[in-house]
């Protein structure tokens, strides 16, 4: 078995959940946004939470977050949401707000802004948009509504789906994640502007893996298995034209001869030494 032993204190809420004692929060949409580039090899744009933060203190993670309600607001043409929701086992509407949510939480994040003045054009230079960024944070602006007023169009093509994670329903924060990757535009800079995050780093990502196994990273199993999964691209071109399997995870707890384990897949149990 490929497993995490778990605090004891996760024992009473594992029987709990198993006798329908306790139900499960039902888990929130979000989007996770890997952003590449060539630099040293392929490198990936990792943060670390405060440790004030409630969920995942001190983890590294990608730039992402919760869907917010007007996520799901943008409504100009060009994009196919019924499409990204075949692939995300979602409706259309959900496709729609995570999609954007992707590119709200990546500009909130890492001040990177997956847009343009047309379906061909990129930004090149965020700066002149600091202001809408911060009233994206505080929700005085919707993506959609930012978007707008400055002629921009959101360019979701230069996203790729890359996995789906589910928390575990032990978890009192439950999640339902959609990840992507993008390549970092050119002309663009990921800063450290996240008020979520103390450190910023670009690092290749198996690199990254070994220091979480001499324990100088503290990564989710998310984070870990897509990490995982860039380990076998050499470049940002491959990552993005490569045949990607996108497969759901939700890791079990069990009680295993007393002792509670979370059980996960793979990818994303190496680095546990499980």
């Amino acid at each position: 078995m490929n497993g995490l032993e778990l605090p004891a204190e996760f024992l009473e809420r594992i029987r709990d959940l198993e006798s329908g004692r306790a139900v499960p929060p039902v888990p929130k949409h979000a989007a996770t946004v890997l952003l590449l580039r060539d630099r040293d090899g392929l490198e990936v744009f990792l943060l670390r939470r405060v440790s004030s933060m409630a969920f995942a203190p001190g983890a590294y993670v990608f730039p992402g977050g919760g869907v917010d309600a007007r996520d799901a607001e943008y409504a100009q043409p060009g994009t196919d949401f019924t499409a990204w929701g075949e692939v995300f086992g979602a409706d259309e509407g959900t496709a729609r707000a995570l999609v954007c949510a992707a590119v709200r939480e990546t500009f909130e994040e890492a001040h990177v802004l997956l847009a343009g003045q047309s379906p061909e054009k990129i930004v090149e230079d965020t700066t002149p948009f600091e202001a809408d960024r911060l009233a994206l944070l505080d929700r005085t602006h919707s993506l959609a509504g930012f978007l707008d007023a400055h002629g921009l169009v959101l360019r979701a093509d230069l996203l790729r789906p890359w996995g789906h994670w589910i928390t575990p329903v032990i978890e009192s924060r439950r999640y339902d994640t959609r990840f992507f990757v993008a390549a970092l535009p050119e002309g663009q800079r990921a800063l450290d502007v996240s008020t979520e995050a103390d450190r910023v780093a670009w690092v290749r990502p198996a690199d990254a893996l070994e220091q979480v196994g001499r324990g100088e990273m503290f990564m989710l199993p998310p984070t870990i298995a897509m990490l995982t999964s860039l380990t076998t691209y050499g470049s940002v071109a491959e990552v993005l034209a490569a045949d990607h399997r996108f497969a759901v995870h939700q890791p079990d707890a069990k009680i295993i001869d007393g002792v509670p384990y979370l059980v996960l897949p793979d990818e994303a149990s190496h680095q546990y030494g499980a």
